[in-house]
């Protein structure tokens, strides 16, 4: 009998639908295949709305459990993972009005603290000066999306860094793909055109291996039996 570790070094041949199958018939153990290849996505669309990142962790958390729980009203009409954002969005905007952020957060200045959201590629064949500008563009280009209203910045993360078609994101944000494309326009005027080019590179708030294996360790951990 294959292991699970063999069945996730082939995951890329397995459908999302397969896994959610598999997730279903009572192999709980599968479910961290869905986890692991939606970690990235999950967390860049929960931390357009939430700053703090272990609130954006617990949040996450919160989404596979009750994605978990909910898994039988999955329809198999929809990707998986449009309905997995679906849920985290709602979890995100939750929390905010639970904290009585809602209406600040759509008008919050950017906070320009010290931010640490970028896990940094390997750097080891990178001579010093091509590490700190690595460095600082990440940085920046961080906080000029942080800078953009939570309409636009939701957008922009899922059409411009996930790469989400016009269609996926309207079916995750139920807005019209007219309006998808009008907000996606706007955040693009609302970056500067230098950092703009900057941002096409999918190392943009990412959800680090290290943390994708606590996360999956916390909610495998979470499940009920």
């Amino acid at each position: 009998m294959k292991t699970l570790l063999s069945h996730i070094n082939q995951a890329h041949r397995v459908s999302d639908t397969e896994v959610v199958e598999r997730v279903l018939a009572g192999e709980k153990e599968f479910y961290e295949i869905l986890m692991r290849r939606h970690n990235q996505k999950l967390y860049r669309i929960i931390r357009s709305y939430l700053h703090d990142e272990e609130e954006v962790e617990d949040a996450m958390q919160d989404t596979y459990l009750k994605a978990y729980k909910n898994l039988s009203q999955f329809s198999f009409k929809a990707q998986f993972s449009t309905w997995l954002i679906r849920i985290g969005i709602n979890e995100a905007l939750g929390r905010l009005r639970q904290q009585k952020k809602l209406a600040a957060f759509h008008d919050q200045k950017d906070n320009l603290s010290e931010l640490t959201l970028l896990q940094l590629p390997d750097t080891k064949n990178m001579n010093p000066e091509h590490k700190a500008i690595q460095k600082e563009v990440k940085q920046l280009l961080e906080k000029a999306i942080d800078k953009l209203p939570a309409a636009y910045k939701t957008i922009y993360m899922l059409r411009e860094v996930e790469e989400m078609s016009v269609t996926e994101v309207a079916a995750c944000l139920n807005l019209s793909e007219s309006n998808v494309k009008v907000r996606q326009h706007r955040a693009r005027l609302l970056l500067k055109e230098r950092l703009y080019e900057m941002s096409v590179n999918s190392e943009v708030f990412e959800f680090g291996s290290r943390r994708c294996d606590r996360m999956v360790e916390k909610v495998m951990g979470a499940l009920p039996s």
